[in-house]
């Protein structure tokens, strides 16, 4: 049934790629590059560590050659972007990688198997493993590269069997599982003794993860030793060896220092309340009802036989760890009382682990997830945060970034009605942001940016709404429902979230509480807990217009049974859709006086990860439902013509959980879809779906929204930033360009310049305009490009390749020399031929039948 899914994906990816007519659509990336992603594992060349590879957790992997300074991305021709783990054997260059996130986070997502590429990330090959989602190790015999050990940590929802330690002899054709403690626990750490690949040692973790709670420890919790090169396996932290052994064991990060001495840090040991973690003074006090995890080191100097704990109560005097996010230790190898353990923040020993102190600074992100130490400068270290990979050479004491790939991972984006327009985001532990719409300013999304463009918010950024009359004015906030209302210009900024009184019921606000501005009156505000509150006077007084729209509170450690979405008709005032966590989609059509439920007729108990009130027809809405929280990775995505009573399923062709849908700003028939692993455009109101990320990476798409003066579609990935894309061809095409074998579309007048094919000095570049032809195909074949004057003289010609759909063509308003004669044409200094100021004829020519269109050519007045 396994082999038949994934063959039936392959099936439909194939589908995709010969029936699409976007693979041409040029995306672009605007960044923003100052902040960063969260980086799950390092690879750093021992004989020269300006060399490394940072894999991230949903934004791929990464090569840098000159420490830092430029990075590489080598992943983005592979299926997932979702990293665990990364293994290289820098004598070949062979790069194994362990896909799927082993934090078990709220966005950890799930990977694929192994991946391995001979080509230092050219091209990738699959050796299996599919059901192993999260893989913590790839481990690699230096001396038979065939010999491979796989740590994986399974399912994060579900329970499953495909857990625990497996091995192949023959490079990945066949796997032995070798290690398997019970379908809960899998293994989150493998080490191998320095100087014996014989003698290993795993980490077993046993968690629960739930949508509305988490339990980080569990019996099966220890540590395992394997003499034979992981082919078998022995329990070794039991009861009588000195470390943890019962219901309270969580998380364990290993390091192995030599033949005898092991470290073990160990997570979820106790839970007192939190006292140090400072709240605002401003935040709902119930949303800060959080605790301390105990955090222990321990060291053996046997091999394993006893543990010993290296110091007194626990590490938590400035260090926060928790289970589901930390758990990694590093040794200098030259000293073993020199420990680094990451987590919140970066702390040091250097006393083997007695006392401990803070070598985080300013400009290093507080969540640490690997170090490595190099072990020929003990003050080299290269560390990977929530933040990015950070460097010093002096242990601390002074850190630089390494910040200039694209890899945020961001939830939410939104955009203004400036012009040019800002870009709003929120980013998974790296705040909310504003910044211009290019790739170009992308740095000046800074922290201490000055306004415009500047950091609003810290913690985990969420949902931006801005005044459409104003755009300083902003609402914004963090995570369980922390809002703001900003004004950016005077950085006034008031909390807004409801408050209520003792003796009411707690509020329950979702991780990314939903927040709505009223497209009929900006001074109105929507925000839901369990209930929908709305505001008349944007956030200051509060009104509750309905009752709990959930199933109500379930027990657990985490928020649920709340509102995620919440959509409002531009065509009625009054009338509202509101969907939640727990899978209830309700309506009401009188601002909130009544409300009906009408979600009994779609999939029960998922995620509604958007309802969108219709911009065409007020009668039409459209939900979108995620079963990620349930490891469930199908397409629910429905659209209703009658307010939800009956709901038609539009999910056919896509094949990935859904985050979000959003309607062309332009062309009702136009439907735009986020999913877990990719963006996907429907012409026919969702009959149909084609792949649209043809130039994007295969990575998580959180958020849409259209600028619609622009006519841009602005993509927040999870992973890989931002993307924007221009949608004028794609509203342009029309049953009847459809129905032709080739459309070739009006091109915008050119201004005529004498800077054409001339340099400002004797050290900068030739100015070399070009223009882009956009032409339709009804299919792939080979034509005939030719340039003509007024006359239909030929000034031009040469085949091009067009393939099935949209065609972006460039020409750089050069004619052949021999054709010279044709016009009044000169040679430019740079000894090419340029058109002149007039009209001509784009032409594209095929078995004798010509398609053109006109462009003119107009003399600047500069």
């Amino acid at each position: 049934m396994k082999k038949l899914l994934l063959f039936s994906l392959f099936i439909s990816s194939v589908v995709f790629a010969q029936d699409n007519l976007f693979t041409k659509v040029a995306f672009q990336n605007i960044g923003p590059t100052i902040m960063s992603g969260r980086i799950v594992d390092l690879a750093v060349n021992p004989e020269n560590p300006t060399e490394f590879y940072a894999a991230y957790a949903s934004g791929g992997l990464w090569y840098t050659n000159n420490n830092g300074n430029s990075f590489t991305p080598v992943m983005d021709s592979a299926p997932t972007l979702n990293c665990g783990s990364v293994t290289v054997d820098w004598k070949s260059g062979t790069i194994w990688v362990g896909t799927g996130e082993v934090n078990a986070s709220r966005s950890s997502y799930s990977g694929i198997g192994v991946l391995k590429s001979s080509d230092k990330g050219k091209t990738w090959e699959n050796l299996g493993l599919p059901e192993s989602h999260h893989i913590s190790r790839v481990l690699v015999n230096p001396k038979n590269t065939n010999e491979i050990i796989v740590g994986v940590v399974g399912h994060l929802y579900t329970k499953n069997k495909e857990r625990g330690i497996y091995k192949t002899h023959d490079g990945g054709k066949t796997w032995k599982k070798t290690l398997f403690v019970n379908d809960e626990t899998g293994i989150i750490d493998v080490v191998i003794d320095p100087n014996n690949f014989n003698v290993q040692y795993a980490a077993a973790w046993q968690k629960d993860r739930k949508a509305w709670d988490f339990k980080g420890n569990g019996i099966g919790s220890g540590i395992y030793k394997s003499t034979d090169a992981g082919s078998t396996w022995n329990l070794i932290s039991s009861s009588d060896s000195g470390f943890p052994a019962d219901e309270g064991v969580g998380r364990i990060g290993l390091f192995a220092v030599n033949t005898n001495v092991i470290f073990a840090v160990v997570d979820n040991q106790d839970k007192r309340p939190n006292s140090k973690m400072e709240k605002p003074k401003d935040a709902n006090a119930a949303l800060f009802e959080t605790e301390v995890i105990g955090c222990e080191l321990y060291k053996s100097i046997d091999g394993g036989v006893s543990w010993k704990k290296t110091h007194d109560n626990y590490i938590d005097d400035l260090y926060y760890s928790y289970g589901y996010y930390f758990g990694n230790i590093a040794v200098d190898l030259t000293n073993e009382n020199r420990i680094y353990l990451g987590g919140v923040p970066l702390i040091f020993s250097e006393d083997g682990g007695k006392t401990f102190k803070s070598i985080s600074k300013e400009n290093v992100h507080a969540d640490h997830h690997v170090t490595w130490v190099n072990p020929k400068n003990s003050n080299h270290i290269i560390n990977g945060n929530d933040g990015g990979v950070n460097i010093t050479y002096d242990n601390g004491e002074h850190w630089f970034k390494c910040n200039n790939q694209a890899v945020g991972q961001f939830y939410t984006v939104n955009v203004d009605g400036e012009k040019p327009y800002n870009v709003y985001g929120g980013l998974q532990d790296n705040g909310v942001w504003v910044g211009p719409n290019t790739y170009e300013h992308s740095l000046d999304w800074q922290q201490d940016g000055k306004y415009p463009y500047e950091f609003l918010m810290g913690g985990d950024g969420m949902q931006v709404q801005i005044d459409n009359r104003n755009s300083n004015i902003v609402f914004t906030g963090y995570q369980f429902g922390n809002y703001y209302r900003i004004d950016r210009k005077s950085g006034k900024r008031d909390f807004i979230t409801p408050k209520v009184k003792k003796e009411d019921v707690t509020l329950r606000f979702n991780w990314q509480t939903p927040i709505l501005l009223s497209s009929h009156n900006q001074d109105i505000l929507y925000m839901g807990s369990q209930f929908l509150y709305r505001s008349m006077n944007q956030g200051k007084n509060w009104e509750k217009v309905s009752g709990d729209l959930t199933k109500g509170k379930v027990e657990g450690n985490v928020a649920f049974g709340t509102i995620t979405t919440i959509a409002e008709s531009n065509s009625q005032f009054g009338l509202l859709y509101v969907g939640s966590d727990d899978g209830l989609i309700h309506i009401s059509k009188d601002g909130g006086i009544t409300w009906l439920k009408i979600s009994e007729n779609l999939p029960q108990n998922l995620w509604v990860s958007r309802v969108v009130a219709s911009n065409y027809k007020k009668e039409r809405v459209y939900a979108t439902l995620n079963g990620y929280r349930n490891d469930d990775f199908k397409s629910y995505v429905f659209v209703s013509d009658n307010y939800g009573t009956t709901w038609t399923n539009i999910s056919k062709d896509l094949t990935n959980a859904v985050n979000v849908i959003v309607e062309d700003s332009e062309k009702e028939n136009v439907l735009y879809v986020g999913t877990d692993n990719g963006l996907f455009i429907s012409m026919d109101k969702g009959l149909s779906w084609q792949d649209f990320s043809s130039e994007m990476p295969n990575v998580a798409v959180h958020d849409l929204v259209i600028q619609a003066k622009a006519k841009e579609l602005v993509v927040a990935t999870h992973g890989r930033s931002i993307y924007k894309v221009n949608l004028d061809k794609i509203q342009a095409l029309d049953a009847k360009i459809l129905a032709k074998e080739i459309y070739v579309f009006d091109l915008e007048k050119i201004k005529k310049s004498d800077r054409w094919g001339r340099a400002w000095s004797s050290w900068s570049n030739e100015f070399e305009p070009k223009t882009t032809i956009s032409v339709y195909s009804n299919s792939e074949k080979e034509v005939i490009l030719n340039v003509k004057n007024e006359k239909r003289k030929l000034l031009f010609t040469k085949k091009v390749s067009l393939v099935k759909g949209l065609n972006f063509i460039d020409y750089d308003l050069t004619i052949d020399e021999k054709y010279s004669k044709n016009g009044k044409i000169y040679k430019a200094k740079n000894n090419k031929y340029y058109l002149n100021e007039g009209v001509y004829f784009i032409e594209f020519e095929i078995n004798k039948m010509k398609y053109s269109s006109k462009l003119t050519i107009e003399m600047s007045k500069q």
